[in-house]
């Protein structure tokens, strides 16, 4: 159990506290909801820049981390289709620094051209490395738009295209900033070596007179229901061919959520898992194969991969997959075989919430998804999955007008 306190601001700004007296140490977490879904189709990539432009300079600390390094904290962020997320892990009697830094470029930027360029060459240098220059880093390049044909989901957080973060205009900047880098479009989780009135006290000093702002309504497209199988075949100079089949699944939030992503670690979890055993270990069609659920706030996936060795043909890769497939959809999963998933599911749990700046982030990603008190119930929700659960989605999600599948094929095979 995770306790924490609430709390919020005038200007909206909502505030966690969950306190840790076992080490000196501070965590603060300030999730921010925007993520590349609330991006214009025509201007990508915008809230990963962000990511980056945020260490570019505020109005009064030129360079982010020199006073904190100080100060002894270190800092990271990550960008998601959801959200953008920031933390400082820094020692509690300091915890001060991390409010003035947060809260000094929430405030503000710098917005000078200086910080855009670089940051700008930063990410469409991330864009060619990381997306274009590697082996099967297109792969959600190409998959996503073929998934996706309404929801913002199609692109990928870091863009479209390289072009819009190329063309990206000191005026495009600072809208966005002034639209999603508000108070009361913010989840903030204070957690560790700290009270909750010295929370309160410090969020009255340094966030409290920053004004809220005049957040945009999310108004996303729903993905309709996909009623037709859909292929891709990409050849490349590639290691080794890869199949992947990606189903369409529900979101995060819904009580179909664990039973699907436990359907996906009977799947192909671990060596153990139907995929692995079959595939690698007796038929020996794949090297290695695997299954896992995206996790998304609106509507996510559930994917199926696999590099199959070489020789052997995609399709009959692909037929060796569906025979399981379809396997899980007739037929009630074994007591003992779930109970082994959910031993697994639970064994993470537990161990990802031993560390403070996860517990810290799982708090600010459950609060903005609408109830933080989802955070505490996920071990219960686990366990509360039954095989008949596991077969109604698998039923459901599995169907093979419910697919798409990519032949990532290598050209030296």
């Amino acid at each position: 159990m995770i306790h924490y306190e609430h709390f919020q601001l005038e200007n909206g700004l909502n505030v966690y506290v969950h306190e840790d007296h076992t080490t000196p140490i501070a965590v603060l977490n300030l999730l921010y909801g925007v993520g590349s879904r609330d991006e214009d189709e025509n201007k990508t990539g915008f809230a990963h820049l962000f990511e980056h432009l945020m260490f570019g300079g505020s109005v009064n600390i030129p360079i982010y981390d020199e006073p904190l390094q100080r100060a002894g904290g270190e800092n990271n962020a990550f960008t998601s289709p959801d959200i953008t997320n920031y933390y400082v892990t820094i020692p509690s009697k300091n915890l001060e620094t991390a409010f003035w830094l947060e809260s000094d470029r929430m405030l503000s930027l710098a917005f000078s051209e200086e910080s855009l360029e670089v940051q700008r060459k930063v990410v469409i240098e991330e864009f060619k490395q990381r997306y274009l220059n590697q082996p099967y880093g297109d792969v959600w390049l190409k998959l996503n738009p073929l998934v996706y044909t309404q929801h913002p989901y199609k692109w990928c957080t870091i863009g479209k295209d390289i072009s819009h973060i190329e063309n990206a205009t000191m005026e495009d900047v600072k809208s966005f900033f002034s639209k999603y880098y508000v108070p009361n479009n913010a989840h903030l989780v204070v957690a560790g070596d700290v009270t909750l009135v010295q929370v309160k006290r410090l969020c009255k000093k340094w966030f409290a007179p920053i004004a809220k702002g005049a957040v945009p309504p999310r108004n996303l497209p729903k993905e309709p229901r996909q009623t037709e199988a859909r292929l891709l075949e990409v050849e490349a100079d590639v290691p080794a061919s890869v199949l992947y089949k990606v189903y369409p699944m529900c979101n995060r939030t819904s009580l179909q959520y664990h039973p699907t992503d436990l359907l996906s670690d009977l799947l192909g979890r671990s060596k153990s898992s139907r995929l692995y055993t079959k595939l690698v270990q007796q038929q020996q069609l794949f090297s290695s194969v695997s299954a896992s659920v995206t996790g998304a706030l609106d509507d996510g996936l559930l994917v199926v991969s696999g590099r199959v060795n070489k020789g052997v043909d995609m399709k009959v890769a692909d037929e060796a997959v569906s025979e399981i497939v379809e396997e899980f959809r007739h037929h009630l999963v074994d007591e003992h075989e779930l109970q082994k998933v959910k031993n697994q599911a639970e064994s993470t749990l537990i161990f990802s919430e031993m560390e403070l700046l996860n517990r810290a982030m799982g708090l600010a990603y459950a609060a903005f998804a609408g109830d933080v008190d989802l955070i505490n119930q996920e071990s219960a929700r686990i366990q509360a999955v039954t095989p008949a659960r596991i077969q109604t989605v698998a039923y459901d999600v599995l169907r093979a007008n419910n697919c798409t599948t990519m032949y990532y094929k290598s050209k030296q095979s």
